[in-house]
This record gives structure tokens, sequence and C-alpha cells, in this order.
């Protein structure tokens, strides 16, 4: 396992101060919590391609989001998992336009259900019909922030050249 360095910590920290603060921004426009939603801070969530050290910062950028969840515990608990998930994954990544899909595919599988479970709480049709819209919803918001944002990101990053890999 591989140390990580003063700038592997420090972009960490830059990225979770960044998620926490874009995700409370959404809040205010209710774009940062529901089915229907664009959280601009998931396009942070490419991040781990280019610099694998700031998947621990989503995490705690997502956690600290999550407190104002109205969906409580769960998504505190279930929504931060996803993201640490999906970063992990995202920093798997073997080509830039494949960087979107954990973060798409892995939030979807564990957030429509979530909610549906929190809007019917019970395992029926109407839950079924919740998930249906959840989930239709969620993932044209996801690919939004990730695809179209994250993808600027993906872009424009590499071009700074403070971001730029340290050569020995």
């Amino acid at each position: 396992m591989r140390k990580f360095s003063a700038r592997d910590l420090t972009l960490a920290a830059v990225v979770a101060a960044l998620y926490a603060v874009l995700g409370y921004f959404g809040d205010v426009f209710g774009l940062t919590f529901g089915p229907v939603q664009i959280r601009f801070a998931e396009a942070l969530t490419v991040l781990p391609f280019l610099f694998p050290a700031t998947a621990p910062g989503l995490a705690i950028g997502c956690l600290i989001t999550n407190l104002l969840s109205p969906y409580g515990v769960a998504d505190i608990v279930f929504g931060t998992l996803a993201t640490a998930i999906a970063a992990w994954l995202t920093a798997k990544m073997p080509k830039w336009y494949l960087a979107a899909i954990p973060p798409i595919v892995v939030n979807w599988l564990i957030l429509p259900p979530m909610w549906s479970w929190a809007e019917i709480g019970a395992v029926n049709s109407a839950f079924w019909g919740a998930w249906a819209f959840n989930s239709v919803t969620f993932v044209i918001g996801e690919a939004i922030a990730c695809y179209v944002l994250g993808t600027i990101l993906l872009k424009v990053l590499p071009k700074i050249p403070s971001l730029q890999p340290k050569h020995s």
C-alpha cells in the first residue's frame, strides 16, 4: 500500500471541502437531495481517475453533505458508502470516458431503493413504481453531473501545472 504524501492529503481535504460546499450550495436550490437532483458535487466523483488520493476526500465530503439529508441515518451511511465505493472503482477505470460510470451505477443501485423504501415503507407495487421514477430521474441528474460537469473537470484539470504529477 502506498503512503499518502502531503500533496495527496491536501487534494483529499480540498475535495472534501469542495464536495460539502457544493452540496450545501445545491441544497439552497433543492437540487442536492431526493430523486430529482443534480448534485453539483457529484461532478467531483470522477476525480479519482486523475487523482486516486481524492477518493477519501469524496467520501468525507459526501458524509458532511449527507448530514443535511432528509433521509437521515440511512443516507448518511448508505449514501456515503455508495460514494466511497464509486470513488474506489473510478480510480480503477482504464479510460477517462469510463470514469463517470461507477458513480452513476453504484449510486443508482443504492439510492433509489433507499428513497423508495423511505417513501413507501414496504416492498410492494407502490415501491416498484417509486423505484422506477426515482431511478429514471436520478440517473438523468447523475449523468448530467458526472458526464457533463465531470468531463469538463477531466479535460481542464490536467492542464493546470500545479496539478500535474511531480517527476523525481
